[in-house]
């Protein structure tokens, strides 16, 4: 079942969370996956976290791909252009998935201020690694994929929509990817490339389960925790979700036909059969629009 075998992909940002999960996936799909991120062993980034992208790798040949780790700022143009050169030398010039996953803005975001009362640096710095680096990154790696005539840019994000997301620069940093996809498979589609958006659902991510005191083993402890949002966590996702439904995207033969579109994990799940690590079909669309908040 390793439809991906052959493959070269980067997972931008797949330290942990949803890139660690989408690295993992297409590893498990066959692929050779560049697991990219500032977190190595011995230096964490300022997130200071203890996932680095080694453990990744190392989980994505654990799973019949090949994990290759290189620590990369993805806000730093020199750090990209040496990456893609990298890959470039190494793979004679192939590169057919590129993930932009760059996020690190968990402890940035300021909730229930307006804003004028939110941190501006905090902000920008929200849109530095949200827009600005996958913008740098697309810059450097579609020229690969163009070149061939093939190949897929995925760009993460939250939501499928424009709506506010409860934080302007929050927002702002989530809804830019969904236009990035957009505009990019504009320019990309006269050269056979593709580009989407695709968003998880509640992501049952490393920070979340600290954040209800929960593993993996007892996740669903966490909805009578009391804490917000615990009621809603019985409908959580793996992070492996979304990454078996990118492996899925990835390897299907019509995916120029789906450019410039968004693609949320649990539509994934529909279209191609997908079922969570767990063995789960979590439908967040179904459940988001049962209580009006989609």
């Amino acid at each position: 079942m390793q439809a991906l075998k052959g493959k070269i992909a980067v997972v931008a940002g797949s330290t942990r969370g949803a890139g660690r999960g989408i690295a993992a996936s297409l590893g498990e799909a066959g692929a050779t996956v560049y697991c990219t991120g500032r977190s190595i062993r011995g230096q964490a980034s300022d997130m200071n976290r203890i996932e680095t992208i080694e453990e990744t790798a190392e989980l994505v040949t654990a799973l019949g791909g090949v994990g290759i780790p290189i620590r990369v700022d993805h806000t730093v143009e020199a750090d990209v252009q040496a990456l893609f050169e990298q890959i470039s030398k190494e793979q004679n010039g192939q590169l057919d998935v590129l993930v932009n996953n760059i996020w690190g803005g968990e402890q940035l975001t300021e909730w229930d201020k307006p804003f004028w009362e939110h941190s501006l640096s905090k902000g920008l710095i929200m849109q530095e690694r949200a827009v600005k680096a996958h913008l740098i990154t697309s810059f450097y790696g579609a020229p690969l994929m163009v070149r061939r005539e093939k190949g897929l840019i995925i760009e993460v994000t939250d939501g499928i929509d424009y709506r506010y997301r409860g934080s302007l620069f929050y927002s702002l940093a989530k809804i830019s990817p969904i236009h990035l996809a957009a505009a990019m498979a504009a320019d990309l589609k006269p050269y056979g490339v593709s580009a989407v958006a695709v968003t998880p659902g509640f992501l049952r991510s490393e920070e979340m389960l600290e954040h209800f005191g929960v593993t993996e083993a007892n996740w669903l402890d966490a909805v009578q925790s009391g804490k917000p949002q615990a009621e809603h966590f019985s409908q959580s996702e793996t992070p492996y979700f979304i990454g078996r439904g990118i492996a899925a995207l990835a390897a299907s033969k019509n995916v120029l036909e789906k450019s410039g579109q968004v693609f949320p994990s649990w539509q994934l799940s529909d279209e191609f059969g997908i079922s969570d690590v767990d063995g789960r079909q979590p439908h967040w669309g179904n459940y988001a629009r049962e209580h009006g908040f989609l």
